[in-house]
């Protein structure tokens, strides 16, 4: 790769002694475990096999993760704030290895007789909206969409309050899609399609690396030079952490590659909020079956089917047991209850924001920036430019909830 991905090892650190490692919350790791084995199986039975292999893919999902502490929230709001950018360049470390795989996968249109199609979203003031919005609320709320779930399964309880209001912006925005789908657009764009996948492939490589080498120029003339990671030892550290963040990166593209393979589109998240959200409404009285956004067959269906028929929630629930299951290896499985007013508000306000934002912008930063851009959608692009917006616009109100904006490396979201 490009030595604008490098994330380099301080030699001194790895000289460093390893610290000792917390006991592991043996009881937190064999009740996630259990649910991650009882589950598969019953999933495989009760839908398909493809159902339970995907809900061991998120747990895997989940333990990078957590162990990677990979997050789009806090990767972002260090570059903006004090343009550190060893986050944001294994983003796009990950993002370059995605399109080698996915791109050539997609224009065939079929892997091993299974077809397999992009996340290809249109490109108008909806994604505009809806990523800035989205932005704003990954940084008061604490998390994306992958960092919400993970860090819930990680014991963080002030997450929780994220994923509910997350899940009632889903529900929200999924009533009001049809209304913003008739703003202006252009329609979806795929560059495969327009391009061709091989020049579409050399001008995603070079946004790539462009970007990276910009965060790094940034960060040597704030700093004087790019800072180091400290070395991560092998062995045991596979399944304690932590890892680096290069790790992290290539597992997230073994999770995308798998749930391709699996499920025939790429990997997404916030699709089952708002099934969720919709099913609750449904609970307390709403005539959720009226709303255009669920006229749509294969919604409606969704709608009207157990929530683990839905291989997005399937997916998510692997997540957060496989995050749980992370934890309680690093033994550091330990919520806290004790949270401030204002960072509660703010865990609302950034919930409701995002998932209200990921519905008009046709996903999170998952569904619409590492997917869209790994399917070749012009949408994910912009979806990644209106976010990191709304990101700088989040990071200067942060202060204003008592949340503070970190000058350090990443440690996800």
């Amino acid at each position: 790769m490009p030595s604008s991905f490098d994330l380099s090892i301080d030699a001194q650190a790895a000289a460093a002694p390893i610290p000792r490692l917390p006991e592991v919350n043996r009881g937190v790791v064999a009740i996630s475990s259990a649910l991650l084995v009882v589950g598969a199986v019953w999933l495989a039975q009760a839908f398909s096999w493809r159902h339970g292999v995907l809900f061991l893919v998120g747990a895997g999902a989940g333990v990078g993760l957590y162990h990677a502490s990979f997050g789009f929230t806090s990767a972002w709001r260090v570059f903006l704030a004090d343009r550190r950018g060893a986050g944001l360049r294994a983003q796009m470390l990950m993002l370059a290895l995605a399109v080698l795989v996915f791109f050539p996968l997609l224009a065939h249109g079929s892997v091993f007789g299974q077809p397999v199609k992009g996340e290809i979203g249109a490109v108008g003031l909806s994604v505009v909206a809806g990523a800035f919005m989205f932005g704003i609320g990954m940084q008061l709320g604490g998390g994306c969409a992958s960092g919400t779930l993970f860090t819930v399964g990680g014991g963080n309880a002030r997450m929780l309050v994220t994923l509910a209001a997350f899940i009632a912006g889903s529900a929200i925005g999924a009533y009001h899609l049809p209304w913003w789908s008739a703003t202006p657009n252009v329609g979806p764009i795929s560059l495969i399609a327009t391009l061709g996948w091989g020049p579409a492939l050399l001008l995603n490589l070079a946004l790539f690396a462009g970007i990276a080498w910009l965060s790094l120029t940034l960060e040597r003339r704030r700093h004087g030079a790019v800072a180091t990671a400290p070395a991560v030892p092998g062995g045991v550290r596979l399944l304690r952490g932590p890892w680096p963040l290069v790790w992290g990166a290539v597992a997230l593209v073994l999770v995308n590659v798998a749930t391709l393979l699996l499920a025939g589109r790429p990997w997404g998240v916030t699709s089952g909020f708002a099934l969720w959200g919709s099913k609750l409404a449904e609970v307390v009285g709403f005539d959720v079956g009226t709303w255009t956004y669920w006229a749509n067959p294969a919604r409606a269906a969704s709608l009207h089917a157990s929530v683990f028929a839905d291989i997005t929630s399937v997916m998510d629930f692997g997540i957060v047991l496989g995050a749980m299951a992370a934890a309680g290896l690093a033994g550091k499985f330990s919520p806290s209850w004790h949270i401030p007013a204002r960072s509660l508000v703010a865990a609302v306000i950034g919930g409701l924001l995002m998932g209200y934002g990921a519905r008009l912008a046709y996903g999170c930063n998952i569904g619409a920036f590492f997917s869209g851009i790994a399917s070749s959608s012009l949408h994910g692009w912009l979806w990644f430019a209106m976010a990191l917006a709304g990101s700088y616009a989040g990071t200067k109100v942060r202060p204003f909830f008592g949340l503070s904006v970190e000058r350090a490396r990443n440690t996800g979201c």
